[in-house]
C-alpha cells in the first residue's frame, strides 16, 4: 500500500516506503487506557531473550504511536509461540484486544487470492499463463494489445502499466458499482507505462482475479474462501463479506487521526465490490495458521489419518513466491531506519519478496479506515510475524515487526520505536512544507473567473462517472454520484482554482479543484489533485479527467 510522503493507508498497502523504511504519517500521542491483555498463547522459555519484555514494549508502540489496540502472532517451526492481544477494540470501552479479535487484514488478502488462483490451476480449471480474455471475454483495458496479452499471472503482479491506485476512486471509498461494473470500466482507465515494465501497485486488477476465480470454480469469491481455504486451514472465524459483522462480536474497531489530528473511530467498511483485493476479516490466532501453512509449503496439519494433506503443491508456492516485478529501492527516510534497507526487492503473486539481515523475507501489509496490518515470513527460519492494528499507522506494525525479527535473528537490540518516530516527525514535516508552498504560492487578492453559479453542474469522467456541483444555501457543493462518503464543500482558492473540503473529516482527502476555460469563457475541463502529500495514494483524484454535460 506508497509513494508520496507517504499516508498510513499508502504506507501499508503498497509499502513504496523504502520496502517498509517509511513510517506512517500519523502524530504522535497518547493512546486511550490500556485493557487488560487476554488470550494469551505464550511461553515465556518459548521466546528469544529480546522478547521478555515484550508486552511492555508493545505498549511503548501503542503510546508512541497513539494506536488503541494491537494483536501479535508469532509462530516458529511449526508451533504457535505467541498470539497475543494488547490494548482496547474501541478507544475509551472495556473490552481487550485478544488473540481472537479480528481485524480487516485488507492487502493481506491478496496472497489468499493468490493461492485460490494456484489452487484452481492444480485442479486443471485454468492455467496460470491462461489469457485472461479466455475466461472473461468481455474483459477490456484501454490498449488492445494489453487486453489481448494480459495473463492470469499477471493480475497479481503490479506490472500492467497502471499507475499508483489507479482506479481505486470506483470502490475506495465504497461505491455503488458492482464488481463486474468495476472491472468493466477499467477499458476507459489510462496506462502509465507500457505493458510489463515497471512496478506500480494496483487493487483494481484484483477485482478481475475475483471475477476469474467466481468464474473457474463456480463459487462466490467468499464461499470459495470459506470452504476451499478457511476450513481445510482452520481458520473458524474469518470472513470475507464484512456484512457478516454483527453487534457483539469480537471485532476491532478502526481508528483514524480526523484532520489528521483528533483520533476518533471509524466505522467498518464493507468492500464487497473488490473482495480479491482487500476483504478479509481474521485473528492473529487464524493468520498464525495461516502463516504455519505457508510456511509448510502448503502442507495441512496432522488430520490424524496417515494422510498428507495440502492446501498447495510446493510448486505451487514457488511460484508465489518468486520474483514477477522487481521494484527500485529507495534510501530510507531517516538514518534509523538504515538497517531496513534491502539488497533486492520485488513482487510474487500477492507477496512483496526482500530481504532482511541476510534472510528472505515474504511478506505483505494490509490498510483499511482506521486499522492497518503486516504480516511476514522467514521461510529459512520457519518463522511468521503477523501484527493486526486498529489505527492508521504503519510505523506501529513496522516497530513491533523488526523487534521480532531481530530477537530472532541474533540481532543486537535496536530502538525502533525512536527511529520511526523519526520517520513519522519527518513525514509530518514534509507534508506541513507542503502546505506553506501552496500559501506562499497563492494570490490571495484573485477571483474566479465566472459567477458562483456558472461553476455547477454535471461532470463526466470516462472511467468513474458523474460528479455533480452545486449551489446549496450559498455554498458550492460536490458530490461524488457513485460515492456517499465524497461530499463536501468548495471554497474559491485563487482564480479558476477551489477547495473541497469532504464532510467526512476522517478520510484526510481534501483536493484542490481547478476549471479549465475555452476562448469564449465555458468551462472546458476540471481537474483535481489532493493537497495533502498525507492523503492516502487510493484518492486518485489526479486521474480524474471531467468534462461538462451538455444541458445539466
Amino acid at each position: 500500500m506508497f509513494l508520496r510522503a507517504l499516508s498510513p493507508r499508502a504506507l501499508s498497502c503498497a509499502v513504496l516506503m523504502a520496502l517498509a523504511t517509511a513510517a506512517s504519517a500519523q502524530p504522535a500521542a497518547s493512546p486511550g487506557a490500556a485493557a487488560p491483555e487476554q488470550a494469551v498463547t505464550s511461553r515465556a522459555d518459548a521466546l528469544p531473550e529480546q522478547l521478555q519484555d515484550f508486552r511492555a514494549y508493545v505498549d511503548s508502540v501503542r503510546k508512541q504511536f497513539d494506536v488503541p489496540g494491537i494483536a501479535v502472532a508469532i509462530v516458529k517451526d511449526g508451533k504457535v509461540v505467541m498470539e497475543q492481544g494488547f490494548g482496547e477494540r474501541e478507544l475509551g470501552k472495556p473490552e481487550p484486544v485478544d488473540a481472537r479479535t479480528m481485524f480487516a487484514i485488507a492487502s493481506n488478502t491478496k496472497a489468499f487470492t493468490a493461492a485460490a488462483l494456484q489452487m484452481l490451476a492444480e485442479q486443471g480449471k485454468l492455467k496460470m499463463d491462461d489469457r485472461v480474455i479466455d475466461h472473461l471475454p468481455w474483459f477490456q483495458m484501454s490498449d488492445p494489445y494489453v487486453t489481448r496479452e494480459m495473463r492470469i499471472r499477471d493480475l497479481l503482479a503490479h506490472r500492467s502499466g497502471l499507475g499508483l491506485g489507479a482506479g481505486d476512486l470506483l470502490y475506495w471509498p465504497p461505491t455503488g458499482y458492482t464488481t463486474k461494473e468495476v472491472v468493466e470500466r477499467l477499458r476507459d482507465v489510462p496506462l502509465a507505462t507500457s505493458f510489463r515494465s515497471a512496478y506500480a501497485y494496483d487493487n483494481i486488477l484484483f477485482a478481475v482475479a475475483t471475477l476469474v476465480i467466481e468464474q473457474v470454480s463456480g463459487q462466490t469469491y467468499a464461499d470459495f474462501l470459506r470452504t476451499q481455504i478457511f476450513k481445510p486451514v482452520g481458520m473458524d472465524d474469518a470472513l470475507v463479506d464484512s456484512t457478516y459483522l454483527k453487534p457483539g462480536m469480537n471485532i476491532a474497531m478502526g481508528h483514524a487521526k480526523f484532520n489528521f489530528t483528533e483520533l476518533k473511530p471509524v466505522p467498518p467498511m464493507a468492500w464487497s465490490n473488490n473482495p480479491g483485493a482487500g476483504g478479509i476479516y481474521a485473528s492473529v490466532h487464524d493468520l498464525a495458521k495461516w502463516m504455519n501453512v505457508q510456511l509448510a509449503g502448503g502442507k495441512l496439519p496432522d488430520a490424524g489419518d496417515g494422510k498428507e494433506h495440502r492446501l498447495f503443491k510446493e510448486d505451487s508456492q514457488k511460484q508465489m513466491w518468486s520474483m514477477l516485478t522487481p521494484m527500485k529501492i529507495g534510501e530510507p527516510p531517516v538514518p534509523e531506519l538504515a538497517r531496513t534497507k534491502p539488497n533486492f526487492a520485488g513482487y510474487g503473486e500477492g507477496w512483496f519478496l526482500t530481504d532482511y539481515q541476510g534472510q528472505r523475507l515474504v511478506w505483505h501489509t494490509g490498510g483499511w479506515p482506521g486499522m492497518v496490518s503486516r504480516l511476514t515470513l522467514v521461510p529459512e527460519l520457519k518463522l511468521g510475524i503477523v501484527v493486526l492494528t486498529n489505527q492508521e499507522s504503519g510505523a506501529a506494525f513496522n516497530a513491533v515487526t523488526y523487534r521480532v525479527l531481530d530477537a530472532y535473528l541474533g540481532k543486537t537490540k535496536t530502538d525502533w520505536v525512536a527511529a520511526y518516530a523519526a520517520a513519522t516527525k519527518k513525514a509530518e514535516g514534509n507534508a506541513d512544507d507542503s502546505w506553506k508552498k501552496h500559501e506562499a504560492a497563492r494570490n490571495k487578492g484573485s477571483k474566479p473567473s465566472l459567477p458562483l453559479a456558472k461553476y455547477a453542474g454535471t461532470y463526466r469522467d470516462p472511467w468513474y462517472g458523474d460528479i455533480a456541483i452545486s449551489q446549496e444555501g450559498g455554498k458550492m457543493r460536490m458530490k461524488f454520484s457513485k460515492t456517499a462518503q465524497l461530499v463536501g464543500t468548495m471554497e474559491p482558492w485563487q482564480n479558476d482554482s477551489f477547495v473541497v473540503r469532504w464532510d467526512d473529516r476522517s478520510l484526510n482527502a481534501d483536493a484542490f479543484v481547478t476549471f479549465s476555460l475555452d476562448a469564449d469563457g465555458g468551462i472546458r475541463e476540471v481537474r483535481m489533485q489532493p493537497i495533502s502529500p498525507m492523503t492516502d495514494f487510493s484518492f486518485d483524484f489526479q486521474d480524474l479527467r471531467l468534462t461538462p454535460v451538455k444541458g445539466s
